[in-house]
């Protein structure tokens, strides 16, 4: 049987690169025959936040989001990371065997020492408990982005030191790279890649004032709207392509390339972008809604997917644990 699973970081409030870069095919990925396993990387997300109370909320609003975006508990397992205490013990195990090689050559240790940031040693073994991750509950395909595929070629490695040292313990996972067609450019504010850390994002759940104080701060030239412009040079309309319709992005680009009298300005098509980011998420936010005032709803499902984890863990921990003659 396929076991899909996949994790994301509670390191802020949600944005539109978080989903349309993941959540949103998470969603989708849970109607596929399988079974389907998401966590919260609370313990992940230790390398970088320090504010226990700012964390407790974070991975609440990670969970809320989900679920307000449409993932169905029926159909998926949603948990917290450190819901699994088993993970952290595969997690060693796998350190055992293990070269000091492979986690220098991690892409996000050597961007730290490019950077001259002195990395933590969680962050040094961050693909080990990555791995653990992947590997606890016998999953069989990682969906990712290219910027993910080290993580699963890394794991696929310590798996083979691990089994070619006690047997055939771990099962061998296999990614999914999301084509490019799957994963809708989204820049930030700035045209740069959306990112909270460049402080150039909206969140998911945006609206209103707030909203179009936001979208009124998106990058734009000082080309008068009559002038005729090329609408694929306009990092705009990237953003305004994931909420349209085809036919209507295509007639506003139509109004920009030949301009004139009536056509229409960058301030036009922000308020648009905001309207449609608005009626996009509108259900979703509904949900959220209801989920605010019963968050007793959203423990529960994070218990209850939680206890399934675990048994998976509990099953693949002591596997392995005998393995190498621990029990």
């Amino acid at each position: 049987m396929t076991t899909i699973l996949s994790g994301i970081q509670p390191s802020g409030l949600l944005h539109l690169g978080n989903y349309f870069g993941a959540i949103r095919q998470h969603i989708a990925l849970q109607e596929e025959a399988g079974e389907h396993f998401y966590f919260i990387a609370d313990y992940h997300a230790l390398t970088t936040q320090r504010n226990p109370q700012l964390m407790r909320e974070l991975v609440w609003e990670t969970a809320v989001t989900y679920l307000a975006c449409g993932l169905d508990p029926a159909k998926a397992v949603l948990f917290r990371q450190s819901d699994v205490p088993e993970v952290t013990e595969i997690a060693w195990l796998l350190a055992t065997v293990t070269g000091m090689g492979l986690l220098e050559r991690a892409h996000s240790y050597k961007d730290k020492l490019a950077n001259q940031i002195k990395p933590s040693v969680g962050l040094f073994t961050y693909p080990v408990l990555m791995a653990a991750d992947i590997l606890a509950y016998d999953s069989t395909l990682v969906p990712v982005g290219k910027d993910q595929v080290q993580h699963v070629e890394m794991t696929q490695d310590m798996a083979g030191y691990f089994n070619g040292a006690y047997g055939d313990v771990f099962q061998r996972p296999e990614m999914r790279l999301e084509e490019t067609e799957n994963m809708q450019k989204v820049p930030g504010l700035d045209g740069q890649k959306m990112s909270k850390s460049y402080g150039n994002d909206i969140w998911i759940f945006e609206e209103g004032k707030k909203l179009k104080k936001l979208c009124g701060r998106i990058v734009t030239d000082s080309r008068p709207p009559e002038e005729p412009k090329d609408p694929e040079g306009i990092f705009l309309f990237d953003l305004l392509a994931l909420f349209l319709e085809p036919m209507e992005l295509e007639q506003w680009k139509e109004k920009v390339r030949q301009g004139g009298e009536g056509a229409p300005g960058y301030g036009h098509l922000k308020m648009r972008l905001k309207d449609a980011m608005e009626n996009y998420f509108a259900p979703a936010r509904a949900r959220r809604a209801e989920y605010l005032t019963h968050p007793e709803k959203v423990e529960e499902v994070l218990q209850a997917g939680a206890k399934k984890a675990r048994q998976r863990a509990q099953q693949v921990r002591d596997r392995a644990l005998r393995a190498c003659g621990l029990r």
